[in-house]
């Protein structure tokens, strides 16, 4: 598995399923994300792709660990575009 290529990817989908915010940044809820049909199929580890892009500064979410239905509604905020 390379991690650089599932974090690229990851990367897209937020693009495609995020909205912009008023300070222009983009960000998407984890439940979205989670949910979409497409990432359960590109992702095999969401959570551990997350984990592994937060760790490299190229996105940003409140808390260690993310856990479909308790955290949903949680931002996933992307840093670098």
């Amino acid at each position: 598995m390379n991690v650089e290529h599932e974090i690229n990817l990851l990367v897209e989908e937020i693009r495609r399923l995020g909205t912009k915010n008023p300070d222009g940044t983009l960000s998407v809820k984890f439940g979205v994300l989670f949910a979409d049909e497409k990432c359960a199929n590109l992702f095999e580890a969401l959570v551990g792709t997350l984990k592994a892009a937060k760790r490299r500064k190229i996105l940003s979410y409140p808390g260690e660990l993310l856990l479909q239905g308790v955290h949903d509604n949680v931002d996933i905020l992307l840093l670098q575009d």
